[in-house]
């Protein structure tokens, strides 16, 4: 007859982890893993937004009144995460690489995040128009009472002026270019004493777009080459963006 199993012997025969004991630590690795997914996806949703920096790769239409016009603009295009909404907005600020006229993509991601590498970059700001005369139309009545000492021959075929310290221009000249049947270019610039001194928007313009905008538009002076194309390019582009009223066109066949 096999004796029996003494209190000793029956607590060695209990197994070595109890159930309560297996299913803490089935429970504390359930946990961890949780945590660790959480910290993994967490993480690479924070990373992703740290590394847009604001921007989106997205081309989703957004449809903005400024005023009296109204525009439909790639979300990508749309320098600031608040103003990507449908809606009428004071303003709207766009940025786009040059030549392309394209808004932010990860094929260009360097180009919107590296300041080393934002210098064919446009920044335009788009707003309701407070003046009745736009860059050009500003040259005679404004800017020539504003200007001091000779022109001089500026780069690119274009004649600078040196707008006056006490008006508030300091620093900056005026540089203006005759051009057929259209009013003088003109263009506020900073120009830098060496190309790598420049920075992405030291010129800047205004033209007076659609019913009633005013668009403004930066650029760096190391693109001044490009100042005849660039300002096509910058209007064809608003101009494509502008969106009929509804029922303009009936009405216009009906005049018709």
């Amino acid at each position: 007859m096999t004796p029996p199993l003494s209190s000793a012997s029956m607590i060695d025969e209990r197994p070595l982890i109890s159930s309560g004991l297996v299913y803490r630590l089935t429970a504390g690795v359930a946990v961890l893993a949780g945590l660790t997914i959480a910290i993994t996806v967490g993480g690479h949703w924070l990373g992703e937004r740290i590394s847009l920096a604001g921007h989106t790769a997205s081309t989703k239409p957004v449809t903005v009144m400024v005023g009296e016009d109204t525009l439909r603009l790639g979300a990508n295009t749309i320098r600031f995460p608040s103003q990507r909404i449908d809606g009428a907005a004071e303003r709207i600020d766009l940025y786009l690489t040059w030549p392309q006229m394209q808004g932010y993509s990860e094929a260009d991601r360097l180009r919107f995040d590296d300041i080393s590498q934002s210098s064919p970059l446009i920044f335009l700001q788009i707003s309701q128009s407070t003046m009745s005369r736009d860059m050009s139309g500003r040259l005679e009545p404004i800017y020539s009472h504003l200007t001091e000492g000779e022109a001089f021959a500026g780069p690119y075929g274009l004649t600078g002026h040196r707008l006056r310290a006490d008006a508030g221009y300091s620093g900056e000249v005026l540089l203006t270019a005759p051009r057929a049947n259209q009013p003088d270019y003109v263009v506020r610039c900073i120009l830098p004493a060496s190309p790598d001194q420049a920075t992405s928007g030291d010129c800047q313009r205004d033209v007076a777009i659609g019913k009633d905008l005013s668009v403004l538009y930066r650029f760096s002076s190391n693109q001044l080459k490009d100042w005849r194309a660039m300002d096509e390019a910058v209007q064809a582009f608003v101009k494509a963006r502008l969106v009929a009223a509804p029922n303009a066109g009936a009405r216009s066949a009906n005049d018709g």
